[in-house]
């Protein structure tokens, strides 16, 4: 996985655009959320690359990463 800066940034201030979590900043998802999309398969698009890349820092406790990015 290539993380992208600018993947970051969007992470920190993207809302979800649908579901039970729209309206939520993506960094702010639940942990169990982003592993369902794991599991299922995340969508097609930027969307799913950036819930991709939230996977990976949410798996590997870095959300602390993203906070001056807000």
């Amino acid at each position: 996985m290539d993380l992208k800066p600018e993947h970051l940034k969007k992470l920190a201030t993207m809302k979800m655009p649908f579901g039970k979590y729209a309206g939520r900043v993506l960094v702010d998802l639940p942990e169990p959320y982003v592993c369902w999309f794991e599991r299922k398969g995340f969508p097609e698009g930027e969307l799913g690359q950036l819930l991709q890349t939230l996977y990976v820092v949410k798996l590997n406790g870095l959300e602390g990463l993203l906070k001056p990015l807000r």
